[in-house]
């Protein structure tokens, strides 16, 4: 995807699309579609692009949860939650992120780094039966 805030609303889109197309409950698609905002804002604030000039943005499915992951050219400093005071204006995204998720992490490859969020994401059959999806993977670079 493009290193641009415009961006963000294409991959939330992309996600919400997906997560629905593959039968995922309405509050666990809201909470994906958040995370992925934030990690990718994260990203383009902080972050450089990738050598290609843009940032990858992946989620897959499986097992009852999903993972999303925004991978970019890396900063000087490591993305952890921050701990804002009630008058700052920013620094709780990944605060977020730890709240929502059921566990986040950063991995390094190189000169690339990837910030990743696993959520708990059951679909519905529809006749309130949960039901577990067959392995889904969508890349957006």
């Amino acid at each position: 995807m493009p290193y641009a805030p415009s961006s963000v609303a294409v991959a939330r889109q992309r996600l919400c699309s997906d997560l629905q197309e593959w039968g995922v409950y309405e509050t666990a698609i809201d909470d994906a579609v958040l995370v992925v905002s934030e990690l990718l804002s994260n990203a383009l604030r902080h972050a450089h692009p990738l050598p290609s000039g843009q940032v990858m943005v992946a989620w897959r499915w499986a097992g009852g949860c999903v993972e999303v992951a925004v991978s970019d050219g890396g900063a000087a400093t490591e993305p952890r939650a921050g701990r804002p005071t009630l008058s700052s204006l920013g620094g709780r995204g990944l605060g977020i992120v730890e709240y929502v998720a059921e566990n986040w992490g950063v991995r390094h490859e190189g000169e690339i780094t990837t910030v990743w969020a696993l959520l708990t994401a059951v679909a519905d059959q529809g006749d309130g039966q949960v039901s577990l999806p067959e392995p889904a993977l969508r890349e957006c670079g």
